[in-house]
């Protein structure tokens, strides 16, 4: 439940209630609702991270998940399980992500993406060895991309834990 109550539409401004139907009122952005100007600057950052750039949409949505997961915040995990399969992760992949290192269904590219997030997630940062293969697989703007995809969904995953959002029965991407 709701550590507080989610935004009062009906004392939303006009571009407020724009963004929260273009995202489907999902519960995260009525929360965030409460401050407009941080939510569409959030949006604007999500859109960017979600659909611009050359990071493999594959690689970016196990990242996601993977972040999820480790940052325990299961509205993210539900909601970038489903996004990732409409970019073609994979079931296998899906369920395999709590336990990556042993599963064989990823391919060197993913690993080595997934090593990172680890990383960035557990350590804060990457070791070298581990930033090094990642960095030979990548562009530098796809390194770029992967590294601030983590870091925006672990700053996403904590706000939805922070704030006790309750799951929708079909949660979107957020």
């Amino acid at each position: 439940m709701a550590r507080i109550d989610y935004c009062d539409l009906a004392h939303a401004s006009d571009r407020t209630r724009e963004i929260l139907e273009k995202n489907r009122n999902a519960n995260i952005f009525r929360m965030m609702a409460h401050s407009p100007s941080y939510f569409e600057q959030y949006c604007r950052l999500g859109r960017a991270i979600r659909v611009k750039g050359e990071l493999d949409p594959v690689v970016r949505e196990l990242a996601i998940t993977r972040t999820g997961i480790l940052c325990e915040a299961p509205y993210e995990v539900v909601a970038h399980k489903r996004s990732g399969k409409e970019v073609g992760v994979t079931d296998e992949q899906n369920a395999a992500l709590e336990n990556w290192k042993y599963a064989t269904c990823f391919d060197d590219l993913q690993r080595a993406a997934l090593a990172f997030t680890d990383e960035i997630v557990t350590l804060r940062r990457p070791t070298d060895a581990t930033f090094n293969a990642i960095a030979a697989k990548l562009t530098p703007a796809a390194l770029i991309e992967l590294q601030l995809s983590v870091g925006f969904y672990i700053m996403t995953s904590k706000f939805l834990e922070t704030f006790g959002i309750d799951m929708e029965p079909a949660t979107e991407a957020i």
